[in-house]
């Protein structure tokens, strides 16, 4: 099933069911008039959900509409719970080296984790607004998991029966602002805006054999200005599975329904795939050339992140995204 948000005059849009293909879609205000509304009643919504979008796929509903002419929200444009972790500890090693800095030896066994800004996210076709060219802007693409209703101290099958939903996500980063506020010892804050995610959230079954209970075997696809900068594979070097991340998120504390725990940027050991960021990238030339050549984003680059399924079909979407200077709308 693939769930999606439209824009409205409202805070939290309007939920529709997304066929397979990713061009028709229908309303169900009837169901759930959000999404999150339809977690907080998952049990009830999702087979309901189900039968919508099995009837929509044979051909069978009315009223649809052309989802590709559609205004998208983020699947949740805001959320109860953004936590970010940093699954694929290669990368994080990579961080370290690139500033002669050693690995504590803890990195392996427990995941790194900070809760993110939730309460403004960016639709995945929104603009990325850039107040300061000097700030470092970053795109980091990665996957991320929505839950149901997690308990403190979860079990493995609580974890695992926790997961609902899939998307993807720019979790966008002001690289330039992260070491000032990590030297406090507090952070991450202003160097964390608003993150954006795919046009559809799916679940698991649509993942198919790629999703096998822990891990998505898959690549992950981002271009930036139309150009192949990265497709690193998420499963081959994910050292905390989502399960991990669920039960690591979950230790001391219970978890809401509509919580989005997200992968952390999906890297692979073999560098030949390509980055995810572009930090990654800069800390790969600055340990081969002795300083970096890629430049962080600027004004009119485009971000398009999407990963294919094995029939070569897009399972969510593109997010797509264009740097522009930041204007107060409000």
């Amino acid at each position: 099933m693939k769930l999606a948000t439209l824009k409205n005059n409202t805070r939290d849009g309007k939920l529709v069911v997304v066929n397979h293909d990713l061009t028709q879609a229908i309303l169900v205000p009837d169901i759930a008039p959000t999404l999150q509304y339809a977690l907080d009643h998952w049990k009830q919504c999702q087979p309901q959900l189900e039968r919508t979008y099995h009837l929509l796929n044979s051909g069978d509903c009315k009223d649809t509409l052309d989802f590709i002419k559609q205004p998208l929200a983020s699947p949740l444009p805001r959320a109860y719970q953004w936590a970010d972790g940093s699954a694929y500890v290669n990368h994080v090693e990579l961080v370290r080296k690139a500033r002669g800095a050693d690995l504590p030896a803890d990195f392996w066994i427990d995941p790194l984790m900070y809760q993110g800004g939730s309460d403004t996210f960016l639709g995945p076709y929104d603009d990325i607004p850039l107040g300061d060219a000097e700030w470092g802007l970053d795109f980091e693409a990665e996957i991320a998991i929505i839950t149901q209703d997690v308990p403190q101290g979860a079990s493995h099958q609580q974890a695992s029966d926790a997961i609902c939903l899939f998307m993807l996500v720019n979790d966008i980063s002001l690289r330039n602002l992260i070491p000032h506020e990590l030297s406090k010892g507090f952070g991450f804050f202003q160097s964390k805006p608003s993150s954006a995610f795919s046009p559809v959230a799916v679940t698991p079954d649509e993942l198919g054999t790629a999703w096998d209970g822990k891990k998505i075997h898959l690549p992950l696809s981002t271009y930036l200005n139309e150009a192949l900068f990265g497709q690193p594979d998420a499963g081959i070097d994910m050292t905390f599975d989502f399960i991990t991340l669920i039960r690591h998120a979950a230790k001391t504390r219970a978890l809401s329904a509509g919580t989005i725990i997200g992968s952390g940027t999906v890297s692979n050991y073999d560098r030949s795939k390509g980055s995810s960021c572009i930090a990654e990238k800069r800390m790969l030339e600055t340990i081969a050339q002795g300083k970096p050549s890629t430049p962080y984003l600027r004004v009119d680059d485009r971000v398009h992140i999407e990963m294919l399924n094995e029939s070569n079909e897009s399972i969510f979407g593109a997010i797509k995204q264009k740097v522009v200077i930041y204007a107060d709308t409000l």
